[in-house]
């Protein structure tokens, strides 16, 4: 049976509260997803004695401290959703930057939760930590000082990435997608097609004083060296797939080589040299009500409709290159839940 939780704590320690069914080997696998150093100090099978609750160190300054149970009572004292009947304190350094400007993005509503300072260093990587397992886990965080209870929302975790060591090709991507998405298109950007019509008998700007033989040198220079490129081009590294999807605004697939990966992804072999990203990603017509912590429900809407979308071309990148998914928060996705 866990501790009951002293309200007291709550004055300098922040809390993640969740649902009863919440296990803390699944706190453990979302720390060491984030966190490399992230182990037990004190498993739940033999708790701190002084405490008599188990101790998970997520960094040199910083532990999470639970389960505790949350009574009714103090559930009610504190704000917390009924819902929410374990917690887990944060225990760690207050470390506290600039307020927050009036007019910046806030999706996670850190901005209201620390009016005064928003949280820096190791403060700040634990507590977007805490939203993160929070809004993975339907749970909700309470700020210590403040007060403030945040309850992400999970559906907006909407973007999804494939990790691989496979390269797709442009078209042989398109097709993959289009198994999923038809209305697909490449986003290869704007095809070179050679110097103006003005190239070799207008002056570019600061040339105008060159000697005419120089600068006929030079265009004849310029143009040999296009001609090599045009005929040995450079192996592509990135390049996008685009679908238009209407009043819903765009799905757009990001591929790119990159050399880091999430830290849940660092020990995998295949990722010692860097990885293919495969990035699914949702972009609505107004890119900032991605950024608002409760946007209208026009929004909620057609983010609704284009998640299910996400997840089926994410299922077919997936099934095409195999690797690792990955959210938004950098947390492992299982292709059996999309």
């Amino acid at each position: 049976m866990p501790v009951p939780l002293d309200p007291g704590a709550t004055e300098t320690a922040h809390v993640l509260v969740l649902a009863e069914d919440v296990l803390p080997e699944e706190l453990e696998v979302l720390a060491t997803s984030r966190f490399t150093a992230a182990h037990w100090e004190h498993p739940p099978a033999a708790p701190d004695p002084r405490t008599r609750v188990p101790s998970l160190r997520l960094s040199r300054l910083s532990t999470l401290d639970g389960p505790y149970r949350m009574d009714r009572d103090v559930r009610a004292r504190l704000g917390l959703p009924a819902a929410g009947v374990q917690g887990y304190l944060l225990r760690g350094p207050h470390e506290r930057g600039e307020a927050p400007w009036p007019e910046a993005g806030d999706r996670d509503g850190l901005g209201r939760a620390f009016p005064d300072g928003l949280p820096v260093r190791d403060e700040l990587r634990t507590v977007t930590w805490l939203v993160a397992a929070a809004r993975r886990l339907g749970g909700a965080v309470r700020v210590a000082g403040s007060g403030v209870v945040l309850v992400p929302d999970p559906t907006q975790a909407v973007d999804l990435t494939v990790w691989s060591d496979i390269w797709l090709d442009p078209q042989a991507c398109l097709v993959v997608v289009r198994q999923a998405l038809p209305r697909a298109q490449l986003d290869l950007g704007r095809e070179w097609a050679g110097p103006p019509p003005e190239a070799g008998r207008v002056p570019a700007q600061g040339t105008q004083d060159m000697d005419p033989e120089e600068r006929a040198a030079l265009h004849v220079a310029a143009e040999e060296r296009d001609l090599q490129v045009l005929a040995h081009p450079a192996h592509r590294s990135s390049y996008g797939l685009l679908a238009d999807l209407d009043a819903d605004g765009m799905l757009a697939v990001g591929v790119e080589a990159v050399e880091e990966v999430p830290v849940v992804l660092a020990g995998v072999p295949w990722t010692e040299g860097g990885a293919i990203a495969y990035r699914v990603t949702w972009e609505p017509d107004d890119l900032a009500v991605l950024g608002q912590e409760r946007p209208a429900v026009e929004h909620r809407v057609a983010r609704s409709r284009t998640a299910p979308l996400v997840n089926a071309v994410t299922r077919a990148l997936h099934t095409a290159v195999a690797g690792e998914i990955t959210d938004m928060m950098d947390f492992v996705v299982d292709p059996a839940d999309l």
